[in-house]
């Protein structure tokens, strides 16, 4: 079977589209954060090399490879998505008719779970990770592809939002509440002043343009 991340777009999307449980939205929300680490990449690329920004020239080439490190976690998340709550729906389809298959099931379930509120906070970090990136790619990057940087940070950011949803999701389900506040209270320092930070850098492109 072809993996999600070598599908073409069209392809991506009319499944996304479908009645298919998979992909979904945690899916979208790591690629999100992976195009946000392409963009920052295309701005380091497209910076390198370049006589009038000589003097940033390594800066950028870390930058480089600290976006095409995370470039490769995200993308790999795309599919760690849709492996897990594949995992979920086999879960919930286990039999349930004596007690002990139903203590099965739900002990299944929340096994999974358990993964499945994990994996969307770890995409959530990434994306937070991504939002960093971008604001350096801003602040030294070319200005002929300025906007791009722009782009960069407004994907991470709709990654992040959107991960901390799946997250959200999961954790309600979840019966071992120590668990879920844990994860819950890791999202809240994740997400803190992940707005302002975002409309910051936004801002800081836009009056580059």
């Amino acid at each position: 079977m072809t993996e999600i991340k070598d599908k073409s777009i069209q392809i991506y999307l009319d499944e996304l589209a479908s009645k298919a449980p998979t992909p979904g939205g945690g899916s979208a929300a790591a690629l999100l954060g992976a195009q946000s680490a392409a963009l920052t990449s295309m701005v380091c690329n497209l910076t390198i090399g370049k006589p009038k920004y000589a003097e940033v020239e390594t800066e950028m080439q870390v930058l480089l490879s600290k976006s095409e490190s995370l470039r490769v976690t995200l993308t790999a998340m795309i599919k760690a998505d849709v492996d897990v709550f594949s995992q979920l729906m086999a879960a919930y389809g286990l039999a349930k008719e004596s007690d002990q298959e139903k203590v099965a099931r739900s002990q299944q379930i929340q096994t999974v779970l358990r993964e499945a509120t994990q994996i969307p906070l770890n995409c959530a970090k990434a994306c937070a990770e991504a939002i960093v990136l971008s604001q350096e790619a801003a602040d030294k990057g070319s200005l002929n592809v300025i906007s791009d940087a722009g782009v960069a940070v407004m994907s991470a950011y709709a990654g992040l939002k959107s991960a901390a949803l799946n997250v959200y999701i999961n954790a309600a389900s979840l019966k071992d509440r120590p668990f879920a506040e844990e994860k819950l209270a890791e999202l809240a320092v994740i997400l803190k002043g992940a707005d302002i930070k975002a409309e910051e850098i936004y801002q800081l492109v836009k009056n580059k343009l």
